[in-house]
């Protein structure tokens, strides 16, 4: 099978397939905007928690592989919405506005591009893509179709997310020099366990669920939500957390790109049978020299009391830690005299510069901030209707994701690769360029 190429997203649909819906559409009745929902386990679940409190929304359809998350979540909506294993019964219902897509990675793509080429707004959950160029022709689906589109990175809608971020691009800490992640989750020794391969369950379609991904023997630990330790499906804790702390060190860079990348890690302690690493590191240099990392520790905990996720950014005159629920500034003590000289018999000159230190920077604590999804599906219903772009409009979702991707990318090559942001392209390595892409399984394909 020949990858699918850039001129594809740029060809007609099948026939009978809507053209996008200009800013004067016509909504359902008494204006509310009439959902599909792609995708019910796990985050979908959540997802479709976050749209059910809306007023204006109305879920009228429902899509998923496994008829026990169709009929909790039909019963969930209410309101009899129809229910199907076909994503493209959704897509072809002239009465949806919108769909929301909440299936694995190594979904989101084609049905992403179909559902744009189909006319319909496309709330997608992060990761955006699988794969680097996917990413890219998402975008270009978005924009040729007029979508409105939002990618489910919901700290875009955060309120206390936006204040610090907005901070630290400001100047706040000074010239932010060092920013860091972190995922820290012990799952020593036995991690997700060791199914053998097995028949696949009669209430399952194995074959529909792998999709694009090559084809593999059923084994449970590569459905539902431990898809994301397979390569095929995903690209681990980078591309899940990660993702969403990139989303916060870009926005607080005032960045969407990096110029290199490097990695190291591997499968060091967990048995299970996984395929990404229990433990990694990845470093981005950025411009305006900054250096960004991502930490993933799966077989070592954090002790009691130290921050084992979100964010950390570094700067010249302190810190900022974003954590679940708000932000701290942490003062570093400066003095404007030069750091002395001294040999190792005498402190004496040492001491005095630090005790002549003041805060460069008044200390500050928020809490009490959220994080929550309805937020973010609000700001994606608000703008369906005023057309304008989302918070986290799927450009934002593409370099967030493409960062995260390029770790991967490194990490497998066990190079240092640099990135052109333009071209979205290495520029030092076709090796690397080569896995931007991978092959889709026939008969899945993008439209030709």
């Amino acid at each position: 099978m020949t990858h699918p190429t850039r001129r594809d997203f740029h060809k007609a649909g099948a026939a009978g397939v809507l053209t996008a819906l200009s800013a004067g559409r016509v909504l359902g009745a008494n204006s509310r905007i009439r959902l599909g929902f792609i995708g019910l386990g796990n985050r979908g679940d959540q997802v479709l928690d976050a749209f059910l409190p809306h007023n204006d929304a109305e879920i009228i359809a429902l899509c998923d592989l496994y008829q026990p998350y169709l009929d909790f979540a039909a019963k969930k909506a209410g309101g009899s919405p129809k229910t199907t294993k076909n994503y493209h019964d959704i897509l072809s219902n002239k009465d949806v506005d919108a769909v929301v897509i909440c299936t694995p990675d190594h979904w989101h793509a084609l049905q992403t591009v179909h559902a744009c080429q189909a006319g319909k707004d496309v709330y997608v959950e992060k990761p955006l893509s699988l794969c680097g160029e996917e990413g890219r022709r998402m975008v270009e689906a978005a924009r040729q179709h007029k979508t409105v589109t939002q990618v489910g990175l919901m700290r875009r809608s955060s309120a206390f997310c936006r204040e610090a971020c907005e901070f630290v691009r400001k100047g706040g800490i000074g010239q932010v020099t060092v920013a860091r992640a972190f995922h820290i989750q012990n799952e020593w020794p036995k991690g997700i366990g060791n199914p053998p391969n097995a028949e696949e369950p009669k209430d399952f379609s194995w074959d529909q669920w792998l999709g694009p991904a090559p084809k593999v023997p059923y084994n449970k630990n590569r459905t539902f939500y431990r898809f994301r330790w397979f390569y095929d499906y995903s690209g681990g804790q980078l591309t899940n957390f990660g993702v969403h702390y990139l989303d916060l060190i870009h926005w607080a860079l005032g960045q969407d790109a990096p110029l290199a990348v490097t990695a190291l890690g591997g499968k060091y302690a967990v048995q299970d049978n996984r395929e990404v690493p229990d433990t990694l590191e990845v470093l981005w240099q950025y411009p305006g020299n900054t250096l960004v990392s991502f930490s993933q520790f799966n077989c070592t905990a954090a002790p009691a009391g130290i921050n084992s996720g979100e964010v950390e950014l570094r700067g010249t005159k302190g810190t900022v830690y974003i954590q679940s629920k708000g932000w701290m500034v942490v003062p570093d003590a400066l003095t404007e005299h030069e750091f002395p000289v001294h040999t190792p018999i005498d402190r004496a000159a040492e001491r005095g510069w630090r005790e002549g230190a003041k805060p460069a920077i008044e200390p500050r604590t928020v809490t009490g901030g959220k994080q929550d999804t309805a937020d973010h599906a609000r700001n994606f219903l608000d703008c369906v209707v005023s057309r304008q772009p989302c918070n986290a409009d799927i450009e934002i979702g593409h370099r967030d994701t493409s960062a995260a991707l390029i770790g991967e990318v490194a990490l497998k090559n066990k190079v240092y690769l640099e990135w052109d942001a333009k071209a979205e392209k290495f520029s030092n390595s076709e090796a690397a360029n080569a896995r931007l892409r991978y092959e889709y399984r026939p008969p899945y394909q993008f439209p030709a």
